[in-house]
């Protein structure tokens, strides 16, 4: 169900002093840690090759031509991913299929998997077992035991603050953690996002959770198609019980390092001791969208995260049309196209062990369809500067785009 019109619908006009103000005011919650990084980490010799066989390969893939522009200089992340939103092409990838560590951008999964199974409007009363369990230090949007929240509230509390409490109230909802874990692995593995493992719904550090940037792209890719996902996503501030909670995710919302990006519409941001920063955005330009992960920047710089970001997002957009693919983002297990019939009427796939094999166009009509996925997420956040004044103004999905993706 989409969200409620105040706070999921309409625009949000704020000015730029407002936004410098803002970030640093901020509460300390807010605030994301110095990454910590073990410099000996280095990639694995061969990685996994969904995708594509270039995306198993350690270091930068690109194929640079004349005509194309070349990559940054300055990028420190440890795994980084621009892709193509609608046709599923990888631009350009480093280490896309490294195992690292999520953080908060296993939210994306988190909501992909559970949103849809509650209506906005319900509500729910907290109990202490309902918060237990959180890792020491979890970020909070600041529920409180015996108060009874809105589903759409929790989720406002998930996507804006990364709240931690949130996640575990609505996990609680879902029939506990290690239900939802379960949840959560199984849908992973319905995307072909088989670099992760799920160990919380939270993206807390704990052993052996891991995601990659490949996977992590395919969440987010996923989870746009959902309207009440997208509207999430790209609120830069709301209501939250007597306050306001604002976004951390400082592309959208601005910090005075750091400017909105054109065309920012979400998704999700992560900091943990283990993670470092990381990042998941799309952004829309001249009809374009583009989807960028950027995990764990060496550089410790303030909101590095967010200016290798902004340099990969602004590369892309001038690559797109360009430079050849070296990769794709695979569609889900049920949205593959059904095997061809060989001449002895046997049925042979067209791709095994889900490298990557693109889906035919009208072969499926759900909603995670390669063309679905398309027509969802085609819009993006319209950013207009007006003397100093940002006006966000959401405009999910076009209905022409859809039309004409979906023609024969």
């Amino acid at each position: 169900m989409p969200a409620p019109k105040k706070t999921g619908r309409r625009s949000l006009l704020v000015t730029s002093a407002t936004l410098l103000s803002l970030s640093v005011t901020a509460p300390a919650a807010l605030a994301a840690p110095t990454p910590r990084t073990s410099p000996t980490a280095t990639p694995p010799a061969r990685m996994s090759t969904v995708g594509g066989a270039r995306l198993g390969q350690p270091g930068t893939q690109v194929n640079l031509a004349p005509g194309v522009p070349v990559l940054p200089k300055d990028l420190t992340a440890r795994s980084w991913i621009v892709t193509d939103a609608e046709s599923g092409d990888v631009l350009a990838a480093h280490n896309a299929h490294w195992r690292l560590p999520p953080a908060s951008t296993l939210k994306m999964l988190f909501a992909d998997t559970v949103l849809p199974r509650f209506p906005s409007g319900t509500t729910h009363k907290v109990t202490p077992s309902d918060l237990a369990g959180m890792g020491d230090g979890s970020s909070v949007v600041g529920i409180k035991e015996g108060s009874t929240y809105s589903v759409h509230d929790l989720w406002l509390g998930v996507f804006l603050r990364s709240g931690n409490d949130a996640v575990h109230v609505l996990a609680s909802m879902n029939g506990g953690v290690e239900q939802t874990v379960r949840d959560m692995q199984d849908h992973a593995d319905e995307l072909q996002a088989l670099d992760t493992h799920v160990v919380t719904p939270d993206g807390y550090d704990e052993a052996g959770q891991v995601s990659s940037a490949y996977d992590l792209t395919l969440f987010a890719r996923s989870g746009l198609q959902k309207k009440d996902f997208r509207d999430y996503c790209s609120t830069v501030q709301a209501k939250f019980g007597s306050g306001q909670i604002r976004n951390t995710n400082r592309l959208l919302a601005g910090d005075f390092d750091v400017p909105v990006y054109q065309g920012i519409a979400g998704v999700k941001n992560g900091n943990t001791t283990h993670a470092g920063a990381t990042f998941t955005g799309v952004a829309e330009r001249g009809g374009r969208v583009l989807l960028v992960t950027v995990m764990n920047p060496e550089k410790h710089e303030h909101n590095e995260v967010y200016k290798e970001t902004a340099k990969l997002f602004d590369w892309g957009f001038q690559a797109a049309g360009k430079v050849q693919p070296v990769g794709e983002l695979v569609p889900p297990k049920s949205a593959e196209p059904s095997p061809a019939p060989s001449a002895s009427g046997a049925g042979k796939s067209a791709g095994s062990g889900g490298t990557g094999a693109r889906p035919v166009a009208g072969a499926s009509s759900g909603s995670h369809s390669g063309i679905g996925i398309a027509a969802a997420i085609a819009g993006g956040v319209l950013v207009l500067l007006a003397g100093a004044a940002f006006l966000v103004n959401r405009r999910w999905p076009l209905p022409d785009l859809m039309r004409r993706r979906n023609r024969p």
